[in-house]
């Protein structure tokens, strides 16, 4: 059974806000956010299966990324990261991409702050999202972000049972 999950919009403020608590230390919820083998283990909703390009993991770096269908369906994607607090938090921006990374102006940017808090429970991790517009905030939620984002969280839960 997955914990439940929490997911706030609030279009006033052009943010949503997502929290998980994982029984799982902080060190073990950071690694699986941090390291290319173990993203592409959870990030992509199923059946979709995610398979990095290319990571850089520091603050300034990229991660390139493509989502894969069963049937070779591709949904080419970017992350810059801004700053990175170990096992606190991560500042990022994800984007659509073409097959070679450029960005794709057609897909809104969506601005992530990442916060990892140990509590008696595990990690409690959340998950506040920026848009630049309320057009970006409901295009991006009408693509299905939110269930999406649930799966994927639900996912990261198995994987680190």
């Amino acid at each position: 059974m997955n914990s439940p999950i929490t997911f706030t919009t609030d279009e006033q403020q052009l943010s949503c806000y997502v929290m998980k608590i994982f029984d799982s230390d902080v060190d073990s919820v950071w690694k699986h956010f941090t390291n290319a083998e173990l993203l592409d283990l959870w990030w992509a909703p199923k059946p979709w299966k995610c398979e990095t390009k290319k990571f850089d993991f520091r603050d300034g770096g990229i991660w390139n990324f493509v989502m894969k269908s069963p049937e070779n369906e591709k949904f080419f994607s970017g992350v810059n990261y801004h700053e990175i607090n170990h096992h606190r938090s991560i500042s990022m921006a994800d984007f659509a991409t073409d097959e070679n990374g450029n960005v794709q102006p057609n897909v809104p940017t969506v601005n992530w702050l990442i916060g990892f808090t140990g509590i008696e429970q595990g990690t409690k991790l959340t998950l506040n999202l920026y848009f630049n517009s309320i057009e970006d905030l409901k295009q991006i939620l009408e693509m299905g972000f939110e269930d999406g984002l649930k799966m994927q969280l639900n996912q990261l839960e198995e994987v680190l049972r």
